[in-house]
């Protein structure tokens, strides 16, 4: 069986405990090291141990866990937050491809996650989405942000604002760039409409989502439709043409 060694990084025994205990019943692959309480713990149990997985609680008495991955002297670990609320960062840790568990832990999740970072743990550094989730972290909510893609041939960090539209295909979501490139990722739509939102993004459609400082025209005939600046045309749907014209100050 193929095994993946970690630390938890938690300061509520409570949690600690609990996850520990489900890691031993429903991840038997995972070779739980050792537990840290606080920031400097976390930061010496990583550095000392070298884990290839860790479980990271967002909010820390002494600190976050953000603190831990900025002084951290290595970052080629597979990371997993935990977090009892729906946390400011949770946008950011999204952005970033990073994983994330909200507490209550639900074990499906759980073992969902720890399958995952099995596939991934023989992956290179991943010090550039870390670094990515910190520099969003950094970044007021309606600046640029560059948000993690990842396709079938690797993983591309691509700022908010040189993004065109996003279109629905089926399961996966084409992303169109204003550099004329198409992208095609793995995740729907809804999930991609969740994360732009407040970035000057509107789901006009079904199976559109656009950047609004990306649209050159209006057309009204034919039902209405929208021209991009790469002169794309998006169809826009009878309920969302009203909220469009008053975003866009029409």
């Amino acid at each position: 069986m193929k095994s993946i060694t970690a630390v938890i990084v938690e300061d509520e025994v409570h949690s600690r405990e609990t996850l520990k205990s489900f890691l031993k019943e429903f991840c038997p692959e995972v070779e739980l090291l050792d537990m840290a309480t606080n920031v400097e713990e976390g930061i010496q149990k990583i550095s000392q141990l070298r884990p290839q997985l860790v479980f990271l609680d967002i909010e820390l008495q002494t600190g976050t866990g953000f603190d831990v991955l900025q002084k951290v002297n290595h970052l080629d670990f597979h990371l997993i937050f935990t977090t009892a609320f729906e946390h400011y960062a949770i946008k950011a840790i999204k952005f970033s491809s990073i994983d994330y568990l909200l507490k209550p832990i639900d074990i499906d999740e759980l073992v969902m996650a720890v399958q995952k970072a099995l596939k991934q743990a023989e992956q290179e550094s991943r010090q550039n989405l870390f670094e990515n989730l910190l520099n969003n972290l950094g970044s007021g909510s309606k600046e640029a942000k560059k948000i993690c893609l990842a396709t079938s041939e690797g993983i591309e960090f691509i700022p908010t604002d040189q993004i065109s539209h996003c279109e629905a295909n089926g399961s996966y979501t084409d992303f169109f760039l204003t550099d004329g490139r198409k992208m095609m990722v793995s995740k729907n739509l809804k999930e991609y409409e969740n994360m732009l939102s407040d970035m000057n993004f509107m789901r006009v459609h079904n199976s559109y989502l656009i950047n609004l400082s990306e649209v050159k025209k209006f057309v009204k005939s034919e039902g209405g439709y929208i021209v991009m600046n790469g002169d794309q045309q998006v169809s826009i749907s009878n309920s969302r043409r009203e909220e469009f014209l008053k975003r866009m100050g029409i």
